[in-house]
C-alpha cells in the first residue's frame, strides 16, 4: 500500500524537490493552499485537502486541516484493530508522513511597527494541532518541521520504504521542541503588551519584560561536571544566539570544556572583544588579572602577562585579532587552559599541536550594527535564585570621552583620559567590590570581588608589588563610588595620579576634597558597573 504524505509549510525553500522526491518513491501527495498551487503548477499529482475531506477551506483559510479525515488519519494507531475499524466506517484514510513549517510569527513580531493584528494573524491553529497528532503518534507517522529533514527521509525511504523508529522518535521530538518554541514565542509577545496603553495605537507598546517568560535553549553539551565534580552540568546556547557570542564558537584542538572553562571564556571574549584595538584579556576565576592593548598580539599578550604572572598560570587568554606566530610563541611558555581568537595562522596553530590538551576555540567578531544582538551582546541577563530568576537588561553601556565629568581642580591629561576610559573598560568586567590601576593600555593592578573597596584597592596594590609593577603615575577605575575619601587615600598612596568613578556619594564632596588636596585629577562617569 502507497504513503500519504500531507504536505503544508509556510516557508517553502527545498519543497518542490522534496515533493518530487516523494513523487518518484510513488508516495500520495495531499496538500493545502499556496503549497497545492505550487506542486500542481510544477506537474504533480496533488490531492488538495479541502477535496480530500469533502469541505471546504473557510474563514479567510483559518479553518481547512480541522477535520477528522486530518486528524483521524494522523492518529489513527495502525496495531489497535477499533482504531482501523473506526477509520474504515467513516472512510478516512491514514496519513503517513506529515511536512509542516508554521506561519511566520516571530518573523512578523520582529518587524518595527508590528500591528497586533498581523501578529495574532500570524499565529498558526491547524499547523499546531497537525504536528501534535502526528509527533503524538510517532511510531506510524513521521513529522517533519524543518527543510533541513528533508533529505534524511528521503534517503530512507528510498533505502528501505519507510522511516526508522528512531528516526520517526527524533523527528517527534524535533516537532515538539518546535511546537513549545512557537507557543513560548506567542506567549512572550502577548505577555510583554500593555493593553491599555496601546487603545488606538496600531503598534502596540510592549513591556520590556514580559508578565511570562518563557525560556528556549537547545544543549550543545553534556559536561563531565558543574563548578565541582559532585554537580553534574550542561552547556546550552539561546535558539537564536548572537552573533560573534561564545556560544558559536568553533573548537579546534584539545580536551573538552569543563563548565569553569566556559564561564570564564565568557568573561574573557565579552571583555576582550570590546576593544577596537589588538587587545589580549586573561582572565582567571571570572575575573581578568591581565588587560592590555598593543599593536599586535605579542604586544598585547606580553603587556597583560605582566599584571599578574602567578594568576595568568592555568588561565583563560582571549585575542580580538588573528594569532599569530610570535603571539603562540609567547603564549606556548606559560599554562593555558582556554585560548581564544577570531582566527589563527596555520604556524600559530603548529605551535600547539603538541599541547594536545590546550583548548583552541575560534570564534569570529561580529560585524557591528545598531543593535546589541548585531554586536554581539545579549540583551538581557538572568540570573538563577531560588525557586525563581533575577533578570535584567545587559550591562552594555559604553563610556565615551565626552561623558566625563572633570570633578576636580586638576585637569586629566589627553593621556591620562585614555588611561582612565582604558581603565573603566576593564573595571566593566571585574567582580565588584573593582580597583584597577592602568597605565600605557595595560592593567597594573586589579582588586576583585572583595566585602570592602578598600580591601580591593590594597589587594591590587600587592599584586603590583608582587609582579615587579610600579603604580606610580596610575589611572584608577572604581566599578562603584567611593563613599568616604579613604579609599581613595589608598590608591593615591600606591601612586595613582587620577582617578575615574561613578560618583553619587552623599560625600562626593568630601572625596573631591580629598582630590584636590592630594593633587589628584578625578572624573565622574555617572555610571556604575557592579558585577556579582
Amino acid at each position: 500500500m502507497a504513503l500519504t504524505a500531507l504536505i503544508s509549510v509556510s516557508d517553502k525553500t527545498g519543497i518542490l524537490e522534496f515533493a518530487q522526491g516523494l513523487h518518484g518513491l510513488g508516495v500520495k501527495l495531499l496538500s493545502t493552499g499556496g503549497t497545492a498551487k505550487l506542486l500542481l503548477d510544477a506537474g504533480l499529482p496533488v490531492t488538495e485537502v479541502a477535496q480530500h475531506t469533502g469541505f471546504p477551506e473557510m474563514l479567510d483559510g483559518r479553518v481547512k486541516t480541522l477535520h477528522p479525515k486530518i486528524h483521524g488519519g494522523l492518529l489513527a494507531r495502525r496495531d489497535v484493530p477499533a482504531h482501523m475499524a473506526a477509520l474504515k466506517e467513516h472512510g478516512i484514510d491514514t496519513i503517513d508522513l506529515l511536512v509542516v513549517n508554521l506561519y511566520p510569527f516571530e518573523a512578523t513580531v520582529a518587524k518595527a511597527g508590528c500591528t497586533l493584528e498581523d501578529a495574532i494573524e500570524n499565529i498558526d491553529i491547524g499547523g499546531p494541532a497537525m504536528v501534535r497528532s502526528a509527533a503524538k503518534n510517532w511510531k506510524d507517522v513521521g513529522v517533519l518541521t524543518d527543510a533541513a529533514q528533508y533529505p534524511i527521509a528521503l534517503t530512507e525511504l528510498a533505502a528501505d520504504g519507510k522511516l526508522s523508529d528512531k528516526t520517526r522518535f527524533a523527528l517527534s521530538v524535533a516537532a515538539f521542541n518546535r511546537i513549545a518554541d512557537y507557543d513560548g514565542a506567542i506567549s512572550d509577545y502577548l505577555s510583554a503588551i500593555d493593553f491599555d496603553a496601546s487603545a488606538g495605537q496600531a503598534a502596540p507598546q510592549r513591556a520590556l519584560f514580559p508578565a511570562q517568560s518563557n525560556g528556549r535553549f537547545v544543549k550543545l553539551q553534556d559536561l563531565r561536571y558543574g563548578e565541582n565534580p559532585h554537580q553534574q552540568a550542561a552547556f546550552y546556547r539561546d535558539l537564536y544566539p548572537a552573533p560573534g557570542s561564545l556560544v558559536t564558537a568553533r573548537q579546534l584542538q584539545g580536551k573538552e570544556l569543563s563548565y569553569n572553562n566556559i564561564a570564564d571564556a565568557d568573561a574573557a571574549w565579552e571583555c576582550v572583544k570590546g576593544f577596537d584595538v589588538p587587545a589580549c584579556v586573561i582572565v582567571k576565576h571570572a575575573n581578568p588579572c591581565g588587560v592590555a592593548v598593543g599593536a599586535d598580539c605579542f604586544e598585547a599578550y606580553s603587556k597583560a602577562f605582566k599584571t599578574d604572572p602567578t594568576s595568568a598560570f592555568g588561565g583563560i587568554i582571549a585575542f580580538n585579532r588573528p594569532m599569530d606566530l610570535a603571539a603562540a610563541q609567547a603564549v606556548s611558555k606559560q599554562f593555558v587552559e582556554v585560548l581564544m581568537a577570531p582566527g589563527y595562522t596555520a604556524e600559530a596553530l603548529d605551535v600547539f599541536k603538541s599541547k594536545v590538551n590546550v583548548r583552541i576555540l575560534e570564534i569570529g567578531l561580529p560585524k557591528g550594527g545598531k543593535t546589541d544582538w548585531e554586536n554581539g551582546r545579549n540583551a538581557m541577563d538572568v540570573k538563577r535564585i531560588g525557586s525563581g530568576l533575577l533578570m535584567q537588561t545587559a550591562d552594555n553601556r559604553e563610556l565615551s570621552l565626552a561623558e566625563l565629568k572633570v570633578v576636580s581642580k586638576k585637569q586629566p591629561t589627553q593621556e591620562q583620559l585614555q588611561d582612565l576610559l582604558f581603565a573603566w573598560k576593564v573595571a566593566k568586567y571585574v567582580k565588584s567590590n573593582a580597583i584597577v590601576f592602568c597605565a600605557g593600555g595595560m592593567t597594573l593592578g586589579v582588586g576583585a570581588g572583595q566585602m570592602s573597596r578598600l580591601d580591593s584597592a590594597r589587594i591590587a596594590s600587592i599584586k603590583a608589588e608582587h609582579a615587579g609593577l610600579s603604580l606610580k603615575g596610575t589611572a584608577v577605575a572604581s566599578d562603584a563610588f567611593f563613599p568616604f575619601r579613604d579609599g581613595l587615600d589608598v590608591v593615591v598612596d600606591a601612586g595613582a595620579t587620577c582617578v575615574i568613578q561613578p560618583g553619587g556619594s552623599m560625600r562626593d564632596q568630601e572625596v573631591i576634597d580629598a582630590a584636590d588636596e592630594r593633587g589628584v585629577a578625578m572624573v565622574f562617569s555617572g555610571v556604575r558597573h557592579f558585577r556579582h
